[in-house]
C-alpha cells in the first residue's frame, strides 16, 4: 500500500528567536537572524518602486538586500534595507529600543524606497557630474557632516523625508527632489509653485525626460554590510544606535510647567501621571510635526515628569487641554532649539 504525501505547509517556518524575550533576543548575533526580503511584505514594496520607475521611462532597476540601516552605496546601483522590517518580532524590538521604526508602514517604506531609488539614479548616470546639476544642488564631494541644523522655513529644499533630510547634503537634496518628482499625484508644480525649489523639479523633470529609455552603464551589483557578515549582536547594535541618536532634548523651564499645571490642587491628579497616560500621543505628534527623534523627546518628557513631581504640580482641569499644552510646548522647543547656540546640531545623518 502506498502512502501519499501530505502537501507541504503553505505557512513559513518561525525561526526560533521569534518567540524569545527581549533580553535574549539581544543576544543573537545579527548574521544569525537569517531574515531574507523573499518572501516579506519588502518584495512588494520593493516592485511597486521598479513599477513606479518603469511607468516614467527610467530603465534602472536596483537591487536591494537586507543591513543594519537604510543606505545606497556609491559604487553599485543598490539599496539596503534595514533588517527590522523583514520580520513582525524584529519590528517590535526596534520599537521598544529606538521608539520608532523607521519604515515600518507601507506608505513610509514607499517614501524611503523614492528617495534612494534618487541615490541609486543619480550614480548610475553620473549626474552628479554635470555642471546644471552642481549649480542647483551643490558639490556631491562635500564631506557628508555627523549631523546637520536644518533652516525649517527655508524653501530652497523640497520637503519630502522628516527632519528637512534635502539640506544635509547636496547628494540628499537631489534625492529628496527626484522622490518628489517621482511620488504619483503629488501634484509638485502646484505645491511647490512659489518655492525656489520649483527650479530643481523642473530640472529633474527635464533631465529624465532626456534620459527616457537609457540604459545606464552597467555596474557591478555588490552588497555593502549584509547580514550574513554582520557578526554583532542586536544589543550591541541597539547600543550604538541609541548613542548616535540621544541627540540633546529640547529644555523645558519651571515656569512653562507651572503655567500648564497647579500646585494648590490636591485632589487634582498628579501632572506626571498624566503626561505619562498621554506620552506616546504627544511624542509622536512632536515628531511628526518637527521632525525630533522619538529618543530625544521621550528624555525630555521623563525630564518634564521628574520636574512636575519636584514641584508637586497637579493637572486640574481638561486632560485634552493638558495634552495639547505639552505638546504645543514640546514642539516650540524643538523647532527653537534648532537656532540654539548652545545645543549642537540636532539630526545625525
Amino acid at each position: 500500500m502506498s502512502l501519499k504525501r501530505r502537501p507541504k505547509s503553505s505557512q513559513k517556518r518561525e525561526p526560533a528567536w521569534a518567540s524569545y524575550s527581549d533580553d535574549d533576543l539581544l543576544n543573537v548575533r545579527m548574521k544569525d537572524l537569517r531574515v531574507a526580503i523573499k518572501g516579506s511584505w519588502l518584495e512588494g514594496q520593493l516592485e511597486q518602486m521598479h513599477d513606479e520607475l518603469a511607468s516614467r521611462d527610467v530603465a534602472v532597476r536596483a537591487h536591494a538586500w537586507l543591513s543594519h540601516e537604510w543606505f545606497s552605496p556609491h559604487d553599485t546601483p543598490g539599496i539596503a534595507v534595514p533588517f527590522y522590517l523583514a520580520h513582525p518580532r524584529l519590528m517590535r524590538l526596534e520599537r521598544k529600543m529606538v521608539m520608532e521604526v523607521e519604515g515600518g508602514t507601507a506608505r513610509e517604506c514607499m517614501r524611503i524606497l523614492r528617495h534612494e531609488a534618487g541615490h541609486v539614479v543619480q550614480r548610475a548616470y553620473g549626474l552628479h557630474r554635470r555642471r546644471r546639476w552642481q549649480q542647483l544642488f551643490g558639490n556631491a564631494g562635500k564631506r557628508y557632516p555627523d549631523h546637520y541644523r536644518p533652516d525649517p522655513t527655508s524653501k530652497r529644499y523640497v520637503q519630502h523625508l522628516r527632519r528637512w533630510y534635502a539640506q544635509c547634503h547636496p547628494d540628499e537634496d537631489f534625492a529628496e527632489t527626484f522622490a518628489v518628482w517621482l511620488t504619483p499625484r503629488s501634484s509638485w508644480r502646484k505645491k511647490y509653485a512659489d518655492w525656489p525649489a520649483l527650479k530643481k523639479l523642473e530640472y529633474v523633470d527635464e533631465l529624465m525626460s532626456e534620459l527616457a529609455g537609457v540604459k545606464p552603464l552597467p555596474k557591478r551589483r555588490t552588497q555593502m554590510d549584509p547580514m550574513r557578515e554582520l557578526r554583532m549582536t542586536l544589543g550591541e547594535h541597539y547600543a550604538a544606535k541609541r548613542k548616535r541618536f540621544a541627540v540633546d532634548a529640547p529644555t523645558v523651564f519651571d515656569r512653562d510647567l507651572k503655567r500648564i499645571f497647579a500646585n494648590d490642587q490636591q485632589n487634582a491628579p498628579s501632572a506626571s501621571s498624566v503626561i505619562k497616560r498621554h506620552r506616546n500621543r504627544i511624542m509622536t505628534s512632536v515628531s511628526q510635526s518637527t521632525g525630533e527623534y522619538p529618543l530625544a523627546l521621550d528624555a525630555a518628557l521623563e525630564d518634564v515628569m521628574d520636574r512636575t513631581r519636584v514641584l508637586k504640580l497637579r493637572a486640574a482641569g481638561s486632560e485634552i487641554r493638558i495634552r495639547n499644552d505639552i505638546t504645543a510646548l514640546l514642539t516650540k522647543r524643538s523647532v527653537t532649539s534648532l537656532y540654539s547656540a548652545g545645543r549642537r546640531q540636532q539630526f545625525a545623518v
